[in-house]
């Protein structure tokens, strides 16, 4: 990044703070869902029965140290096998369309994600753990669904197959 949007982002931080909001659901569930800026959407499914039935729920907010954090998360925990992306992508930043390219794409010799979209989809994760994040989950790509009871609905249909 250059100096402008350091400032840029460093105010950000300062006048518009983001809580980062995970919420743990069922520890057994192999299902995590990331309803990327989708605030309402994630305080939805925390107050509805889908809770019980997903392992984690959180946002995913930028296409660098997000995406970071979400790949340590899920391979720090072997039960996690899926995650539905749903919700709005952030504008800009397209995390979404990020972990996406991640997941099919990888990362180059710079720890770029692979044709991505977003100004700044450089990681710090190595290769090594997305080769594992790639091998060990699913992703199921429902971006812009923002109703809690069609993901319901995806995830019984989910634990069906299983």
């Amino acid at each position: 990044m250059n100096l402008i949007e350091d400032i840029a982002g460093e105010l950000c931080r300062i006048f518009l703070p983001i809580e980062e909001e995970v919420f743990f659901g069922d520890p057994t569930s192999n299902i995590a869902i990331c309803t990327l800026s989708s605030i309402t959407l994630l305080k939805d499914i925390v107050n509805s029965n889908i809770i019980k039935e997903v392992a984690i729920a959180g946002r995913l907010l930028s296409e660098n140290k997000g995406i970071d954090s979400l790949i340590q998360s899920v391979i720090s925990n072997k039960k996690i096998d899926m995650i539905i992306l749903c919700g709005k992508d952030t504008v800009g930043h397209k995390p979404g369309d990020s972990l996406l390219c991640l997941y099919k794409n990888g990362i180059d010799d710079n720890y770029k994600i692979i044709d991505s979209q977003s100004p700044h989809p450089t990681l710090t994760i190595t290769k090594k753990e997305v080769s594992e994040f790639q091998r060990q989950v699913k992703i199921i790509n429902k971006i812009g669904e923002t109703s809690v009871s069609r993901l319901g609905c995806i995830i019984e249909s989910l634990k069906k197959t299983q």
